[in-house]
């Protein structure tokens, strides 16, 4: 691969006491990473020696520097920002775990903000440890957003060809009702449209969109929200020229595998979209924030306390995460270059 490509990724730890440390090292352990990104992780030696340790992960070698601004290619390379004093419980959540996972994150957005990394890949935090003062967001979407001046945002789940964004994201169910709007629809399939464009090659994506109620409202029997937001949101993009299609209603739609026939497929909210995603694609599926000016990915997988313990996590997400990273830079990085 062209060096111009390598990419230069920081890896957020997540929170110590979940399985972020042990994904990492599993993905790291294999050497053929380095001849697609100089991985850089935001951590501490003693955190990674431990579970190092635990892991026998023999294969596994980092490079510590004292900054972005020195690290080494064609190694993993290790910024310490945590305090090396810092006790891991693994399995257990903790306010030392939450404001780890908060350093890790705040550290690497910074560098990447600088311009000393070309992404990140986020392993998972607890969304209720991690709020702070500095960190009052549901979770990564929307501080990132946040971080880097983004007017909008879109959580995208991918796997292979299988992509699926989602309208609303982490909020209460009953909420999103009210919270579905069609400037908000159009808002967020022009990102899809433009993220697939840029970020996947896709030069004239198929999209199908799904409904909010049971049977896409059975034309207005369970629901009005297809026939006064959705479908009219769906017309105003097909007649700019974009392939649309919907509402479909969620359940026929995957049960018939029509997702295979699409380059994306929207829902309406949270779990309409990740429930058929996590059930198709579970250990390699990535979260993806599409719309901002910077790459991020991460697993499709939370912090699994309850097997941090056993070591037994499987790296297989976290590892398709730092590869579509490297896609999507290297895509990205392709199209600004000029044509000679």
């Amino acid at each position: 691969m062209d060096n111009r490509f390598k990419a230069r990724l920081g890896l957020t730890i997540g929170d110590t006491n979940g399985i972020g440390p042990e994904v990492i090292i599993k993905t790291l352990s294999d050497q053929r990473v380095l001849n697609y990104c100089t991985p850089v992780i935001y951590a501490s030696a003693s955190v990674l020696n431990k579970v190092r340790k635990a892991l026998s992960a023999e294969h596994f070698h980092y490079q510590q520097v004292q900054s972005a601004q020195a690290i080494v290619p064609r190694k993993v390379n290790l910024v310490t920002c945590l305090d090396e004093a810092l006790e891991t419980n693994l399995g257990h959540p903790s306010p030392e775990s939450g404001k780890a996972s908060l350093d890790s994150l705040m550290a690497a957005s910074r560098d990447l903000k600088a311009g000393l990394l070309d992404g990140i890949v986020t392993a998972p935090i607890d969304k209720e440890n991690i709020q702070t003062e500095e960190f009052n967001f549901p979770g990564h979407t929307e501080f990132l957003t946040s971080y880097f001046d983004a007017p909008e945002s879109l959580m995208l789940l991918v796997s292979g060809d299988l992509r699926v964004a989602t309208i609303t994201g982490h909020m209460a169910l009953k909420d999103v009702p009210s919270k579905l709007s069609f400037d908000l629809i159009i808002r967020k399939v022009t990102i899809l449209l433009e993220s697939l464009r840029k970020d996947f090659g896709i030069l004239k994506p198929r999209i199908a969109v799904l409904g909010l109620n049971p049977h896409a409202g059975e034309n207005g029997l369970l629901g009005t929200e297809e026939q006064e937001i959705i479908r009219p949101a769906i017309m105003h993009l097909k007649e700019k020229g974009h392939l649309i299609f919907g509402p479909y209603p969620a359940d026929g739609f995957f049960g018939k595998q029509l997702y295979k026939q699409v380059d994306a497929v929207v829902s309406m909210y949270h779990d309409q979209g990740l429930i058929p995603f996590k059930t198709l694609a579970f250990e390699s599926g990535v979260n993806y924030t599409a719309g901002l000016p910077i790459v991020r990915t991460s697993p499709d997988h939370g912090t699994a306390y309850d097997i941090a313990a056993k070591h037994v996590a499987s790296e297989t997400s976290f590892r398709e995460a730092l590869f579509l990273a490297c896609d999507i830079i290297k895509k990205r990085t392709a199209e600004q270059m000029p044509v000679v």
